[in-house]
């Protein structure tokens, strides 16, 4: 066994030990969990889309506590100014000199709720930290310590006094992912536990566990980017995000940060079960939520309600998937999630 296959191992029962402690506060959404740690693992940021109430913020609160990160919070308003997300310059009458108040986003993980409901340009005061992990204040750059993901959410519901997101911010994100109503058992479960002995609606995550440290983290990080991945594998990523330049019904395709962002995951994906190489599975898995916010549908298909992941599943139906020389490694492969 190489040490590439003990660290994967190692890093499994890690990552196991993480879900459990976030669905601890976080009942009855498993697939969200599952895609929110595959984002953490890769460094990657996340578009959260779903109707008020579902425990959106409970999730990234969780997850911090959990890996023992610092947490905030910005609630996106028409009124929020840049500098209210990144930080701004203040006089000192004392010293007579300008210091630098650093805004929210300096922290691990980082909640953007209802991100829509700001004009573009304080969305776009996100664009620097997501992309390059460092804020520029009066023309002074200074950079985050790592790890940092970002989560914003959205609601898809209430249209009226929202700002639709650029491309090229949803570009940013690794993932969309979708988050529905529990069904019935896990909802009264939900209730059970918020109503137990508890006064009011503060979020409760004492019962959260830190399994994981920052340290931990970027560890975790640096041994998915290292997961092995066949040629043949990444082409089949590749010609599944081309393939959405080419699809009937979309308007506008994947970029080439579709098919990065497929890959990243991946290797996530992979070390997630246990393994230090990626499988077709694997790319299959992550490909929906990585590419159904960068593809645009035609007027028609729109009208008709379809999806992008209808259109999605076309493709991945379509496009033939390799086959690897890559042995299963008994003493590592688990169940997929």
């Amino acid at each position: 066994m190489t040490d590439q296959q003990t660290d994967a191992g190692k890093l499994y029962q890690q990552v196991q030990a993480l879900r459990s402690e976030i669905e601890r506060a976080f009942i009855g959404q498993a697939t969200v969990v599952d895609h929110i740690v595959l984002a953490l693992l890769t460094a990657g940021h996340v578009l959260l889309e779903g109707v008020p109430g579902l425990g959106k913020t409970l999730l990234v609160k969780s997850m911090s506590k959990a890996i023992g990160g610092e947490f905030s919070r910005i609630q996106f308003t028409p009124d929020l100014m840049p500098s209210d997300v990144s930080g701004h310059a203040v006089y000192d009458p004392k010293s007579e000199t300008f210091r630098v108040r650093r805004g929210p986003v300096f922290t691990n993980l980082l909640l953007a709720d209802e991100i829509n409901r700001a004009p573009a340009k304080t969305q776009a005061a996100l664009l620097e930290v997501m992309q390059e992990n460092q804020v520029t204040i009066e023309g002074q750059s200074a950079r985050l310590k790592p790890p940092f993901m970002a989560v914003a959410t959205q609601n898809p519901v209430e249209h009226e006094g929202t700002y639709p997101l650029p491309e090229a911010q949803l570009d940013r994100f690794l993932f969309k992912v979708l988050i529905d109503y529990p069904d019935h058992e896990a909802e009264k479960k939900i209730v059970s536990a918020v109503t137990t002995e508890r006064v009011g609606d503060s979020l409760y995550v004492d019962d959260v566990k830190t399994v994981m440290s920052c340290a931990d983290v970027i560890a975790a990080q640096q041994l998915v980017a290292r997961t092995r991945i066949d040629e043949v594998v990444l082409d089949y990523a590749v010609r599944i995000a081309r393939q959405t330049r080419q699809a009937s019904g979309i308007r506008m395709g994947a970029g080439p940060r579709g098919a990065i962002s497929i890959v990243r995951a991946s290797r996530a994906c992979a070390v997630l079960q246990g393994r230090d190489f990626v499988t077709p599975d694997d790319v299959r898995k992550v490909a929906v939520p990585a590419l159904r916010h960068r593809i645009a549908l035609a007027p028609e298909l729109e009208i008709e309600a379809y999806r992008p992941d209808d259109i999605l599943g076309d493709i991945l139906e379509s496009v033939d998937a390799p086959r690897t020389g890559y042995p299963v490694c008994p003493s590592l492969s688990s169940p997929s999630y």
